[in-house]
């Protein structure tokens, strides 16, 4: 299957916990005033790639402790990134997605959209909410602005609620 890439890192350190491998998905409904990659926000732009392509790469990266998606919106392309996802946990890594939707409108979402579902099972962390410029924060964790929170997806999952990860647990 073929997804928009806008592109990649192949190490990171700011896109979640650990060194990660982190996908930049093309398209964005959200288009939040400040956002970081407003070069993501048109679905038509970026390239076309292959979801077997990019699995490729990451079982090549060395010493990566997860894969991040990131936008754009990765939840516009759930369809193309739920099979990658899945592949992903089959390495032993985890995953971090960032989503400009909120936990409460994805697991809504989820409940008729079935790669919604796959793609919030399959992450370990998930970064939600819409980027909010007078709410900006450059001391907080892999996140721009206070009201974007980091979800234990698992345990949000389990609960079906929101459950606010614990940065001390490292990496995820």
């Amino acid at each position: 299957m073929k997804l928009r890439l806008a592109g990649l890192v192949s190490e990171s350190i700011v896109d979640g916990p650990g060194l990660r491998f982190t996908l930049f998905l093309q398209g964005c409904p959200h288009r939040c005033p400040g956002c970081h990659n407003p070069e993501t926000h048109d679905p038509a732009g970026g390239s076309a790639v292959a979801a077997a392509e990019l699995l490729v790469q990451i079982r090549a990266a060395r010493g990566i402790d997860g894969v991040t998606f990131s936008g754009g919106e990765p939840f516009m392309q759930a369809a193309a990134l739920a099979g990658l996802a899945e592949q992903i946990l089959l390495l032993g890594l985890d995953l971090v997605l960032y989503s400009g939707f909120t936990f409460e409108e994805l697991l809504q979402r989820g409940t008729t959209d079935g790669p919604t579902r796959r793609l919030l099972q399959a992450g370990t962390m998930l970064v939600d909410g819409p980027y909010v410029e007078a709410e900006r924060d450059l001391t907080l964790s892999f996140r721009g602005s206070r009201n974007q929170r980091l979800i234990d997806l698992p345990a949000s999952l389990r609960e079906g609620s929101a459950v606010e990860w614990a940065l001390e647990k490292g990496i995820c």
